[in-house]
């Protein structure tokens, strides 16, 4: 089927959430310490407050901060000391007016205190008495009972890729188990009669494959499971059968070349006819990446993907479009960006959204975006370039200085 109409990219992302309503990832259970850069399932509710205590920021002495008011070096305000609290214990004393009791950093603040003054302040001045060389005011080196985690609270959302951070979190609130989504199992298949393995020296007109690594290492880093990658030939019914078997086994077939129009280019063929006809885009209304195809099998809830055989519009449309895809569908959060000013002028590619490539340079508190050029073929751009900003199928251009959003790559 030939490329007839093309897509914008918010029409070709809502018609691939559309069709796959009700294919989101599967979760299962983790234990807590297995789930670290795993995507959460499930909103995180604080059952507890924490800290469950008041609890002091310092060693030092728990104080009603107003009995140290005027209390200086020269004229130190004199306390009874009533009590010590140990590390791990409770407080067994009241902090009555005109004593003080002794607490460890983290110590459970004793009942009637309400600050805490700290121990290079204070002098015992016999066994029973302190002199306090500091006024504290109401809550000083104190942290209250829930500060940290109220009770109720959402403290995690679902769709938060889990860090280090999050496995403290979590620990705090006695939640040991958690659910995570399932990653998209994924097959990826890179074409070309020219294509060679990287260990080999090209002949004339054969080049080094790049796509099956550069696009495993980036379905690696969304956190989806590769099962599958291999290099093929343009031949169609070898290439069809390869992708049948992969539908039976992987959430999302990715199909590298073969995209565009060419008499041997077959991916559009094929993907019709493993969907039973159920192709939903041919083709994107973006630059690079106008050549993609996605459709979607209902029998098997495989996605499949052909991607542009240019190995920098294929890394961009699997950003644009798989990635994005996978995190809608897991609830994750929106791509880190910043705003950056241009360094030049850049005209617009009249209808058809352009995805530009970019390197961030700061100047003093600002940043600027400086245009990495490059066809789409030059895989070395990417390595230039920090990030990447879309301007709009309408545009006529963007100006110099004028302010654009930078997706980080």
């Amino acid at each position: 089927m030939e490329l007839l109409k093309v897509h914008t990219l918010e029409a070709a992302r809502e018609k691939l959430v559309n069709a796959m309503e009700g294919k989101e990832p599967k979760s299962i259970r983790l234990n807590l310490l297995k789930s670290l850069d795993r995507i959460l399932a499930q909103d995180i509710m604080a059952e507890e407050p924490v800290p469950a205590y008041r609890r002091s920021m310092v060693d030092g002495y728990a104080v009603i901060s107003g009995d140290t008011g005027g209390a200086s070096e020269g004229l130190p305000v004199l306390l009874r000391v009533v009590g010590e609290v140990s590390m791990g214990g409770s407080s067994d004393f009241i902090v009555k007016a005109g004593t003080c009791g002794y607490v460890p950093t983290g110590g459970m603040i004793p009942e009637g205190a309400d600050a805490v003054v700290m121990e290079e302040y204070c002098e015992l001045f016999d066994e029973d008495h302190l002199a306090v060389y500091d006024s504290v005011a109401h809550g000083k080196n104190v942290v209250s009972q829930g500060e940290d985690i109220r009770h109720g609270e959402v403290v995690i959302k679902k769709g938060t890729k889990i860090r280090p951070q999050e496995i403290g979190v979590m620990a705090s609130l006695g939640v040991l188990e958690v659910m995570v989504y399932e990653p998209w199992t994924i097959t990826i298949i890179s074409t070309g009669d020219e294509l060679v393995h990287p260990s080999l020296r090209p002949l004339p007109g054969e080049i080094r494959d790049i796509n099956s690594y550069a696009l495993s290492a980036k379905a690696e880093a969304y956190g989806l499971k590769v099962l599958n990658v291999m290099v093929l030939k343009d031949d169609k019914e070898p290439l069809k059968e390869k992708v049948l078997q992969s539908m039976k086994t992987s959430d999302l077939v990715m199909i590298s070349g073969g995209s565009s129009k060419g008499k041997k280019d077959a991916t559009s063929q094929i993907i019709d006819e493993v969907t039973g006809g159920n192709s939903l885009i041919h083709g994107l209304a973006l630059k690079p990446g106008k050549p993609s195809i996605f459709g979607f099998d209902p029998s098997t809830g495989t996605l499949v993907v052909g991607l542009p055989g240019h190995p920098v519009a294929a890394i961009l449309v699997f950003e644009l479009m798989v990635a994005w895809l996978y995190k809608h569908m897991t609830n994750q959060k929106e791509d880190h960006s910043l705003f950056a000013r241009m360094t030049t002028n850049l005209a617009g590619a009249p209808g058809r959204a352009t995805c530009q490539l970019v390197r961030l340079i700061k100047k003093e508190e600002e940043y600027y975006a400086e245009l990495v050029h490059g066809k789409s073929g030059l895989i070395s751009t990417l390595t230039r370039a920090d990030g990447y900003f879309i301007m709009g199928q309408n545009q006529e251009g963007i100006k110099k200085e004028q302010r654009v959003e930078v997706f980080y790559l």
